[in-house]
Protein backbone atom coordinates (compact mmCIF):
# COMPACT_ATOMS: atom_id res chain seq x y z
CA UNK A 1 0.00 0.00 0.00
CA UNK A 2 0.93 3.59 -0.08
CA UNK A 3 1.60 5.60 3.00
CA UNK A 4 3.32 8.70 4.00
CA UNK A 5 6.75 8.03 5.71
CA UNK A 6 8.86 10.53 8.24
CA UNK A 7 12.73 9.85 6.42
CA UNK A 8 14.16 13.11 8.40
CA UNK A 9 14.09 16.55 9.83
CA UNK A 10 11.11 18.03 7.15
CA UNK A 11 11.47 15.23 4.75
CA UNK A 12 8.50 13.07 4.60
CA UNK A 13 7.85 10.68 1.59
CA UNK A 14 5.38 8.65 0.59
CA UNK A 15 6.28 5.05 -0.40
CA UNK A 16 4.80 1.26 -0.61
CA UNK A 17 4.48 0.08 2.50
CA UNK A 18 3.53 -3.76 3.19
CA UNK A 19 -0.13 -3.92 3.86
CA UNK A 20 -1.50 -4.14 8.00
CA UNK A 21 -3.30 -7.17 8.56
CA UNK A 22 -4.37 -8.74 11.80
CA UNK A 23 -2.21 -9.51 14.44
CA UNK A 24 -4.44 -9.79 17.52
CA UNK A 25 -7.90 -10.61 17.66
CA UNK A 26 -9.32 -7.09 18.85
CA UNK A 27 -7.81 -5.82 15.58
CA UNK A 28 -9.73 -4.23 12.71
CA UNK A 29 -8.59 -3.18 9.40
CA UNK A 30 -10.03 0.11 7.56
CA UNK A 31 -9.48 1.12 4.27
CA UNK A 32 -9.20 4.83 4.50
CA UNK A 33 -11.11 6.95 2.85
CA UNK A 34 -10.16 10.50 4.27
CA UNK A 35 -7.37 11.39 6.96
CA UNK A 36 -5.92 14.68 8.12
CA UNK A 37 -2.63 16.32 8.84
CA UNK A 38 -2.96 17.56 12.56
CA UNK A 39 -0.63 20.14 14.29
CA UNK A 40 0.90 17.77 16.37
CA UNK A 41 2.17 16.05 13.12
CA UNK A 42 4.41 19.49 13.01
CA UNK A 43 6.18 18.62 15.96
CA UNK A 44 7.34 15.36 14.36
CA UNK A 45 7.69 17.22 11.10
CA UNK A 46 10.32 20.10 12.80
CA UNK A 47 11.23 18.86 16.53
CA UNK A 48 10.49 15.27 17.55
CA UNK A 49 12.32 13.42 14.83
CA UNK A 50 14.96 12.09 17.57
CA UNK A 51 12.27 9.56 18.92
CA UNK A 52 11.34 8.65 14.84
CA UNK A 53 12.93 6.44 12.81
CA UNK A 54 12.93 6.46 8.96
CA UNK A 55 9.93 4.71 7.09
CA UNK A 56 7.58 5.21 10.32
CA UNK A 57 4.20 5.62 8.70
CA UNK A 58 2.76 8.92 10.10
CA UNK A 59 -1.10 10.34 10.80
CA UNK A 60 -3.82 10.11 13.69
CA UNK A 61 -6.62 11.79 12.32
CA UNK A 62 -8.23 9.05 9.73
CA UNK A 63 -11.77 7.73 9.40
CA UNK A 64 -12.79 5.12 6.53
CA UNK A 65 -14.63 1.61 5.79
CA UNK A 66 -13.96 -1.40 7.79
CA UNK A 67 -12.29 -4.15 5.70
CA UNK A 68 -11.96 -6.87 8.12
CA UNK A 69 -11.59 -8.08 11.84
CA UNK A 70 -10.46 -10.14 14.14
CA UNK A 71 -12.88 -12.19 16.34
CA UNK A 72 -12.72 -10.19 19.29
CA UNK A 73 -13.56 -6.64 17.41
CA UNK A 74 -16.95 -6.56 19.71
CA UNK A 75 -19.93 -5.77 17.30
CA UNK A 76 -18.01 -3.90 14.93
CA UNK A 77 -18.58 -5.51 11.30
CA UNK A 78 -16.55 -5.37 7.82
CA UNK A 79 -18.68 -2.72 5.79
CA UNK A 80 -18.82 0.06 8.81
CA UNK A 81 -17.84 3.56 8.58
CA UNK A 82 -15.65 4.54 10.79
CA UNK A 83 -13.73 7.37 12.83
CA UNK A 84 -11.01 6.16 14.51
CA UNK A 85 -9.73 8.30 17.41
CA UNK A 86 -6.07 9.06 17.60
CA UNK A 87 -5.23 7.81 21.45
CA UNK A 88 -5.78 3.32 21.69
CA UNK A 89 -7.71 2.75 23.91
CA UNK A 90 -9.16 -0.53 25.37
CA UNK A 91 -12.74 0.46 27.03
CA UNK A 92 -12.63 -1.83 30.23
CA UNK A 93 -9.30 -0.54 32.31
CA UNK A 94 -9.73 1.67 35.59
CA UNK A 95 -8.36 4.56 33.83
CA UNK A 96 -11.07 4.36 30.49
CA UNK A 97 -13.62 3.66 33.04
CA UNK A 98 -12.99 7.07 34.67
CA UNK A 99 -12.97 9.00 31.51
CA UNK A 100 -9.25 9.01 30.88
CA UNK A 101 -8.70 7.41 27.64
CA UNK A 102 -5.89 9.00 27.16
CA UNK A 103 -3.94 6.90 30.23
CA UNK A 104 -5.36 3.70 29.31
CA UNK A 105 -3.95 1.07 31.11
CA UNK A 106 -4.34 -1.51 28.60
CA UNK A 107 -1.76 0.60 25.99
CA UNK A 108 0.09 2.46 28.31
CA UNK A 109 3.73 2.68 26.99
CA UNK A 110 5.19 1.58 30.24
CA UNK A 111 8.70 1.39 28.60
CA UNK A 112 8.90 4.95 27.73
CA UNK A 113 6.67 6.02 30.95
CA UNK A 114 3.75 7.42 28.89
CA UNK A 115 0.01 7.07 28.58
CA UNK A 116 -2.07 5.49 26.09
CA UNK A 117 -0.40 4.28 22.55
CA UNK A 118 -1.26 6.60 19.45
CA UNK A 119 -1.14 6.29 15.90
CA UNK A 120 1.46 7.83 13.84
CA UNK A 121 3.93 9.05 16.95
CA UNK A 122 7.08 8.15 17.36
CA UNK A 123 8.76 5.79 19.92
CA UNK A 124 7.10 7.58 23.03
CA UNK A 125 3.95 6.23 22.12
CA UNK A 126 4.40 2.98 20.64
CA UNK A 127 5.63 3.41 16.97
CA UNK A 128 1.97 2.57 15.96
CA UNK A 129 1.57 3.06 12.16
CA UNK A 130 -0.48 5.61 11.48
CA UNK A 131 -3.40 6.68 9.35
CA UNK A 132 -1.89 9.00 6.46
CA UNK A 133 -2.30 5.51 4.60
CA UNK A 134 -4.49 3.59 2.35
CA UNK A 135 -5.38 1.01 5.08
CA UNK A 136 -4.52 1.01 8.84
CA UNK A 137 -4.51 -1.64 11.83
CA UNK A 138 -6.73 -0.44 14.44
CA UNK A 139 -6.07 -2.15 17.91
CA UNK A 140 -8.83 -2.40 20.24
CA UNK A 141 -10.85 -2.57 18.09
CA UNK A 142 -13.66 -3.49 20.02
CA UNK A 143 -14.09 0.20 21.54
CA UNK A 144 -12.07 2.51 19.54
CA UNK A 145 -13.74 3.18 16.43
CA UNK A 146 -16.41 5.66 16.63
CA UNK A 147 -19.44 4.36 13.79
CA UNK A 148 -20.76 6.70 11.61
CA UNK A 149 -23.82 7.07 9.33
CA UNK A 150 -22.67 6.38 5.56
CA UNK A 151 -24.46 9.48 4.67
CA UNK A 152 -22.62 13.06 4.58
CA UNK A 153 -19.06 13.90 3.28
CA UNK A 154 -16.53 12.36 5.29
CA UNK A 155 -15.34 16.26 6.55
CA UNK A 156 -18.81 16.02 8.20
CA UNK A 157 -17.17 13.31 11.06
CA UNK A 158 -13.86 13.30 10.40
CA UNK A 159 -12.85 15.83 13.15
CA UNK A 160 -14.35 13.22 15.83
CA UNK A 161 -10.64 11.65 15.43
CA UNK A 162 -8.57 13.96 17.16
CA UNK A 163 -9.13 17.65 16.75
CA UNK A 164 -12.77 18.18 17.75
CA UNK A 165 -12.85 16.36 21.01
CA UNK A 166 -9.87 18.00 21.83
CA UNK A 167 -11.66 21.57 21.45
CA UNK A 168 -14.53 20.53 22.98
CA UNK A 169 -12.22 18.97 26.44
CA UNK A 170 -10.05 22.58 26.15
CA UNK A 171 -13.56 24.17 26.73
CA UNK A 172 -14.66 21.81 29.39
CA UNK A 173 -11.24 22.00 30.91
CA UNK A 174 -11.18 25.64 31.31
CA UNK A 175 -14.23 25.64 33.43
CA UNK A 176 -16.16 28.75 32.79
CA UNK A 177 -19.13 29.87 34.64
CA UNK A 178 -22.44 30.10 32.72
CA UNK A 179 -21.63 34.19 32.12
CA UNK A 180 -17.74 33.43 31.71
CA UNK A 181 -15.18 35.01 28.99
CA UNK A 182 -12.95 32.56 26.98
CA UNK A 183 -9.97 33.81 25.46
CA UNK A 184 -8.72 31.50 22.97
CA UNK A 185 -4.74 31.81 21.91
CA UNK A 186 -3.71 30.11 18.24
CA UNK A 187 -6.76 30.00 15.36
CA UNK A 188 -5.22 26.80 14.08
CA UNK A 189 -7.93 24.03 13.90
CA UNK A 190 -7.96 22.99 17.24
CA UNK A 191 -8.47 26.67 18.34
CA UNK A 192 -10.87 27.33 15.93
CA UNK A 193 -13.03 24.70 17.12
CA UNK A 194 -12.40 25.60 20.94
CA UNK A 195 -13.54 29.06 19.57
CA UNK A 196 -16.35 27.93 17.99
CA UNK A 197 -17.40 25.80 20.76
CA UNK A 198 -17.41 28.39 23.69
CA UNK A 199 -19.84 30.25 21.65
CA UNK A 200 -21.82 27.51 20.22
CA UNK A 201 -22.23 27.49 24.43
CA UNK A 202 -23.04 31.07 25.05
CA UNK A 203 -19.68 32.16 25.84
CA UNK A 204 -17.92 35.71 24.60
CA UNK A 205 -15.22 34.49 23.06
CA UNK A 206 -11.93 36.20 22.22
CA UNK A 207 -9.44 35.26 19.46
CA UNK A 208 -5.54 36.00 19.86
CA UNK A 209 -3.72 34.73 16.50
CA UNK A 210 -1.26 36.60 14.24
CA UNK A 211 -2.79 35.00 10.86
CA UNK A 212 -5.29 37.07 9.08
CA UNK A 213 -7.04 34.09 7.34
CA UNK A 214 -7.17 32.30 10.70
CA UNK A 215 -8.55 35.46 12.63
CA UNK A 216 -11.14 35.79 9.17
CA UNK A 217 -12.37 31.94 9.85
CA UNK A 218 -12.62 32.80 13.49
CA UNK A 219 -15.20 35.78 12.90
CA UNK A 220 -17.19 34.24 10.35
CA UNK A 221 -18.28 32.17 13.57
CA UNK A 222 -19.07 35.18 16.28
CA UNK A 223 -15.46 35.17 17.69
CA UNK A 224 -13.70 38.63 18.80
CA UNK A 225 -10.56 38.36 16.86
CA UNK A 226 -7.44 40.59 17.65
CA UNK A 227 -3.88 40.56 16.00
CA UNK A 228 -1.20 40.11 18.50
CA UNK A 229 1.11 42.22 16.05
CA UNK A 230 -0.79 45.53 16.43
CA UNK A 231 -0.58 45.82 20.51
CA UNK A 232 2.93 45.72 22.58
CA UNK A 233 1.50 43.84 25.05
CA UNK A 234 -0.89 41.33 24.62
CA UNK A 235 -1.94 40.12 27.73
CA UNK A 236 -2.28 44.01 29.14
CA UNK A 237 -4.26 44.40 26.36
CA UNK A 238 -6.52 41.73 26.68
CA UNK A 239 -6.90 42.51 30.41
CA UNK A 240 -8.20 46.56 29.47
CA UNK A 241 -10.33 44.96 27.55
CA UNK A 242 -12.17 42.22 29.26
CA UNK A 243 -11.90 44.47 32.76
CA UNK A 244 -9.31 42.06 34.57
CA UNK A 245 -9.09 39.02 32.43
CA UNK A 246 -11.31 36.14 31.14
CA UNK A 247 -12.35 33.14 33.55
CA UNK A 248 -11.02 30.29 31.05
CA UNK A 249 -7.74 31.06 28.85
CA UNK A 250 -7.12 28.09 26.35
CA UNK A 251 -3.64 27.66 25.15
CA UNK A 252 -4.14 26.01 21.54
CA UNK A 253 -0.51 26.29 20.47
CA UNK A 254 1.94 24.42 21.77
CA UNK A 255 5.90 24.32 21.87
CA UNK A 256 6.58 25.88 18.71
CA UNK A 257 4.65 29.30 19.75
CA UNK A 258 6.51 32.76 18.60
CA UNK A 259 6.59 36.48 19.70
CA UNK A 260 9.30 36.57 22.13
CA UNK A 261 13.52 36.46 22.73
CA UNK A 262 13.02 33.60 24.96
CA UNK A 263 10.89 31.82 21.86
CA UNK A 264 14.05 32.93 19.47
CA UNK A 265 16.54 31.04 21.70
CA UNK A 266 14.23 28.05 22.17
CA UNK A 267 13.16 27.89 18.46
CA UNK A 268 17.55 27.18 18.30
CA UNK A 269 17.91 25.01 20.68
CA UNK A 270 15.09 22.42 19.45
CA UNK A 271 16.76 23.10 15.92
CA UNK A 272 19.96 22.53 17.54
CA UNK A 273 18.42 18.91 19.22
CA UNK A 274 17.18 18.40 15.58
CA UNK A 275 20.79 17.78 14.46
CA UNK A 276 22.18 15.54 16.63
CA UNK A 277 22.27 11.93 16.78
CA UNK A 278 19.32 10.74 17.75
CA UNK A 279 20.33 8.89 21.51
CA UNK A 280 22.23 12.39 22.44
CA UNK A 281 19.19 14.42 21.08
CA UNK A 282 16.66 12.32 22.71
CA UNK A 283 18.68 12.62 26.44
CA UNK A 284 18.64 16.70 26.06
CA UNK A 285 15.14 16.72 25.37
CA UNK A 286 14.54 14.39 28.54
CA UNK A 287 16.22 16.12 30.60
CA UNK A 288 17.29 19.63 29.27
CA UNK A 289 14.50 20.48 26.50
CA UNK A 290 12.96 23.70 26.79
CA UNK A 291 9.52 24.84 24.86
CA UNK A 292 8.64 28.11 23.32
CA UNK A 293 6.36 29.40 25.60
CA UNK A 294 5.05 32.56 24.46
CA UNK A 295 1.75 31.71 24.11
CA UNK A 296 1.31 29.97 27.70
CA UNK A 297 2.86 33.01 29.47
CA UNK A 298 0.09 34.96 27.34
CA UNK A 299 -2.35 32.92 28.54
CA UNK A 300 -1.35 33.08 31.81
CA UNK A 301 -1.25 36.88 31.86
CA UNK A 302 -4.84 36.97 30.15
CA UNK A 303 -6.49 35.09 33.15
CA UNK A 304 -8.24 36.67 35.39
CA UNK A 305 -7.74 36.50 39.36
CA UNK A 306 -9.20 33.20 40.16
CA UNK A 307 -9.06 31.68 36.50
CA UNK A 308 -8.23 28.78 34.48
CA UNK A 309 -5.64 28.12 32.03
CA UNK A 310 -6.70 25.27 29.98
CA UNK A 311 -3.67 23.76 27.57
CA UNK A 312 -4.48 21.70 24.47
CA UNK A 313 -1.41 22.77 22.56
CA UNK A 314 1.61 19.87 22.87
CA UNK A 315 4.67 20.46 25.00
CA UNK A 316 7.61 18.41 25.50
CA UNK A 317 10.10 20.00 27.64
CA UNK A 318 11.75 18.93 30.58
CA UNK A 319 12.77 22.21 32.26
CA UNK A 320 10.42 25.01 30.87
CA UNK A 321 10.50 28.22 33.15
CA UNK A 322 7.20 28.74 34.24
CA UNK A 323 5.35 32.00 36.39
CA UNK A 324 5.11 30.58 39.56
CA UNK A 325 4.99 34.07 41.60
CA UNK A 326 2.19 34.74 39.28
CA UNK A 327 0.40 31.67 39.09
CA UNK A 328 0.47 31.49 43.12
CA UNK A 329 -0.83 35.07 43.41
CA UNK A 330 -3.46 34.99 40.93
CA UNK A 331 -4.89 31.83 42.35
CA UNK A 332 -4.90 30.32 38.97
CA UNK A 333 -5.64 26.76 38.03
CA UNK A 334 -3.85 24.62 35.36
CA UNK A 335 -5.43 22.00 33.51
CA UNK A 336 -4.13 20.01 30.44
CA UNK A 337 -3.43 16.51 28.55
CA UNK A 338 -3.67 14.59 25.83
CA UNK A 339 -7.60 14.45 24.89
CA UNK A 340 -9.58 11.51 26.14
CA UNK A 341 -11.42 11.14 22.49
CA UNK A 342 -14.08 8.62 23.76
CA UNK A 343 -15.18 10.56 26.64
CA UNK A 344 -16.34 13.53 24.44
CA UNK A 345 -18.62 11.46 21.46
CA UNK A 346 -22.00 11.29 23.00
CA UNK A 347 -21.94 14.97 23.60
CA UNK A 348 -20.42 15.65 20.07
CA UNK A 349 -21.81 13.26 17.76
CA UNK A 350 -25.42 14.60 17.83
CA UNK A 351 -23.70 18.24 17.09
CA UNK A 352 -22.02 17.28 13.67
CA UNK A 353 -24.79 14.67 12.49
CA UNK A 354 -26.99 18.17 13.09
CA UNK A 355 -27.61 19.08 9.48
CA UNK A 356 -27.31 22.69 10.85
CA UNK A 357 -23.65 22.33 11.52
CA UNK A 358 -23.57 24.36 14.67
CA UNK A 359 -20.18 24.00 15.34
CA UNK A 360 -18.63 24.77 11.60
CA UNK A 361 -16.97 21.26 10.83
CA UNK A 362 -17.79 22.06 6.95
CA UNK A 363 -15.71 25.27 7.60
CA UNK A 364 -12.47 24.48 8.21
CA UNK A 365 -10.48 22.23 5.60
CA UNK A 366 -9.05 24.82 3.73
CA UNK A 367 -7.12 22.36 1.20
CA UNK A 368 -8.06 18.75 0.00
CA UNK A 369 -5.40 17.10 -1.64
CA UNK A 370 -4.56 13.09 -3.08
CA UNK A 371 -2.48 11.66 -0.30
CA UNK A 372 0.37 11.14 -3.24
CA UNK A 373 0.72 15.31 -2.46
CA UNK A 374 1.09 15.22 1.45
CA UNK A 375 4.54 15.85 1.32
CA UNK A 376 3.96 19.11 -0.05
CA UNK A 377 1.00 19.86 1.98
CA UNK A 378 3.10 19.33 5.28
CA UNK A 379 5.61 21.96 3.47
CA UNK A 380 2.57 24.33 3.02
CA UNK A 381 0.58 24.12 6.63
CA UNK A 382 4.09 24.18 8.53
CA UNK A 383 4.68 27.91 6.30
CA UNK A 384 1.00 28.69 6.47
CA UNK A 385 1.33 29.18 2.99
CA UNK A 386 -1.63 29.95 0.56
CA UNK A 387 -4.49 30.59 3.29
CA UNK A 388 -3.93 26.70 4.79
CA UNK A 389 -5.56 26.30 7.75
CA UNK A 390 -6.41 22.69 7.41
CA UNK A 391 -5.62 20.01 4.80
CA UNK A 392 -7.18 16.45 4.39
CA UNK A 393 -5.88 14.04 2.63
Amino acid sequence: MKALTWQGRRDVRVEDVADPSITDPTDAIVRVTSTAICGSDLHLYEVLGPYLSPGDVLGHEPMGVVEEVGSEAGDLQVGDRVVVPFNISCGHCVMCREGLQSQCETTQVRSEGKGAALFGYTKLYGSVPGGQAEFLRVPQAQYGPIKVGPDGPDEKFLFLSDILPTAWQAVDYANLPGDGLLIVYGLGPVGQFAARIGVHLGHRVLGVDPVAERREMAARHGVEVIDPSTVDDVPAALLDATNGGAHGVIDAVGMEAHGSAGSTMAKAAQAMTGLLPDAWAQKLTENIGVDRLTALHQAIGSARRGGTVSVSGVYGGAIDPMPMMDLFDKQITLRMGQCNVRRWIDDLLPLVQDDADPLGVLDLTTHTVPLADAPSAYEMFQKKSDGCIKVVL
